[in-house]
């Protein structure tokens, strides 16, 4: 496995967990576990994808534009969640939130996968490639135990 195939299983799964934060509704306790899990899975995947897929790219000079824009993206949905968590569930402000979050994954993903990882393609090396894939496993699996 390589780490772009480790990486769009995380993304199915942050696509899936938003979809279906969309389709709460008030202060529902389905509302907050949908929350809860998504902002778990984008915190854990992000961690570990800085950690073992962006520094690595930062460190190869085509890598670095395109490291720094991931990087500020994950920023701007850490700033979102934040916002979600700040505002009360049953508050008419907090499903566009949430919506803006959503909009806002599916847009980064897009990009990784349409884009990003096709430049990154060409800068790894194979050997590289499913290296970084199990490092990124390893970091994501120890960071979700801890969640």
């Amino acid at each position: 496995m390589t780490i772009f195939e480790a990486l769009r299983i995380s993304h199915e799964i942050q696509r899936e967990l938003a979809q279906q934060l969309l389709a709460t509704r008030g202060d529902s306790p389905e509302r907050e576990e949908g929350f809860t899990r998504l902002r778990n899975e984008l915190e854990v995947h992000s961690l570990a994808e800085e950690r073992h897929f962006y520094v690595p790219l930062l460190q190869l000079d085509g890598g670095v534009e395109l490291s720094r824009h991931a990087i500020a993206e994950h920023h701007e949905m850490d700033e979102l969640i934040e916002e979600l968590a700040q505002t009360a569930l049953s508050s008419p402000g907090w499903l566009p939130k949430a919506r803006a979050l959503a909009e806002k994954v599916e847009h980064h993903l897009g990009e990784e996968e349409h884009g990003f990882f096709q430049r990154a393609g060409k800068l790894l090396g194979e050997r590289q490639k499913k290296t970084l894939a199990q490092e990124y496993l390893r970091a994501y699996d120890e960071l979700k135990k801890s969640a």
